[in-house]
């Protein structure tokens, strides 16, 4: 059957405020390399960690570990994927203002709702588990779960796998913006995550909050005005 509307979001600057998740669990990370003698450069910056958001795995390790053999790289993805589930169960991060309310209502106006994240499979469903996500999305699509080599990449099997009429693509990121219109979707950009100036040029809006997000879909709704 059809889908006729639905909206794709990536998570991490998005709907999570992955900030105060991800920069200290790169901390932990990079304390048990140099603990086990795996990495001895220096521990990249806050700043360095944030840039890093919303790149693939493999982008993301290659440019905080640059020279660094696979096995020490697959190991810091283990342990990092380790850090943010504890971080996760121990309260240390939400999700930005209005992102609950703003999912709860597009689901109840039929509009179906999908992940479509550069993260690991198991991340995506701890996010989703820890803020009782899970029944407002029908699906879950990570880099991680299908092994994609970049979110245009992602989004296209997603609208493959289902049959959509008309879908929106909502991130934070360049990759967000680009994956949206090389797969022709309209695209909303969150300029409250983690762009640079101008990273967001080309969306067809721009939100500066999360609660903006209905006023923007180009969808037929029944409450939201």
């Amino acid at each position: 059957m059809k889908i006729p509307y639905a909206v794709l979001f990536d998570m991490d600057g998005t709907l999570l405020m992955t900030e105060q998740l991800a920069t200290p669990a790169f901390k932990r990370t990079f304390a048990d390399l140099r603990d086990r003698k795996l990495w001895d450069g220096e521990t990249p910056s806050d700043e360095q960690f944030t840039n890093v958001l919303g790149m693939t795995i493999q982008q993301l390790w290659d440019t905080l570990l640059p020279g660094a053999d696979r096995h020490v790289k697959e190991t810091a993805n283990e342990w990092m994927l380790k850090h943010e589930i504890d971080l996760l169960k121990e309260g240390a991060c939400e999700l930005y203002p209005g992102v609950r309310e703003q999912l709860q209502l597009l689901h109840a106006e039929g509009i179906a709702l999908f992940v479509a994240s550069n993260g690991l499979e198991a991340y995506i469903d701890a996010v989703c588990e820890q803020f009782q996500l899970k029944p407002l999305f029908t699906d879950l699509y990570s880099a991680g779960r299908f092994h994609t080599k970049s979110k245009t990449d992602l989004v296209a099997k997603l609208l493959a796998d289902y049959p959509i009429a008309q879908a929106v693509m909502v991130g934070d990121r360049h990759s967000d913006v680009e994956a949206g219109k090389k797969n022709g979707l309209f695209t909303i950009a969150c300029d409250f995550g983690f762009a640079k100036p101008g990273e967001l040029e080309g969306a067809d809006a721009i939100i500066r909050q999360f609660s903006e997000l209905a006023a923007h879909l180009p969808f037929p709704m029944l409450h939201h005005r």
